[in-house]
């Protein structure tokens, strides 16, 4: 086994754990914590495949961004020690079965694909040309999708806390 396959591996089987305990932990600080190393070991397969620039944003967008939201949310909001209630059983089955379909279905998805090698050189990678791309607001580029995508988080989050805030005392008292 060579140092690359032992690596990939690893951050898979990294990947497979931690999601695994985002989905299964019951604390919400932790999930996030678990999100978070799910992320970086998806940045680290990234930089396996050379993929500098898609590890880059991984890294800085998903894993620091994101995640960094969230775990202020949690911490704004005063619910660090929220713990949800278990699951019943119930919704484990049906999350069960989702899972083993969507996984038999991406499975038969990539047995049935016919893959085929390509006889074309590999096109070389101008970072210049894709930083003006996303940069651009012309018709392949992608600075203003990035923009409304940034507002809507942003107001995502202010609600968020808006109503994780809200004081029980404040709601309108009704009379029986």
């Amino acid at each position: 086994m060579t140092a690359n396959q032992a690596l990939f591996f690893i951050f898979s089987m990294l990947i497979v754990v931690f999601s695994f305990l985002t989905v299964t932990s019951r604390r919400i600080l932790r999930a996030a914590i678990y999100l978070l190393a799910v992320l970086v070991s998806t940045s680290g397969l990234y930089f396996m495949l050379n993929y500098q620039f898609i590890a880059a944003v991984q890294l800085t967008l998903y894993a620091g961004g994101i995640v960094t939201l969230i775990i202020f949310s949690v911490l704004l909001t005063s619910h660090i020690n929220h713990k949800f209630e278990p699951v019943g059983l119930k919704k484990k089955i049906f999350a069960a079965l989702a899972a083993v379909s969507g996984t038999l279905l991406c499975i038969i998805t990539i047995l049935d694909f016919n893959f085929s090698a390509t006889t074309q050189a590999a096109v070389e990678v101008d970072m210049r040309l894709i930083g003006l791309s996303l940069l651009s607001l012309e018709k392949d580029g992608y600075i203003l999708p990035f923009e409304v995508i940034s507002i809507l988080l942003l107001a995502a989050m202010i609600a968020a806390i808006i109503i994780a805030k809200k004081n029980p005392d404040s709601e309108p008292k009704t009379k029986h």
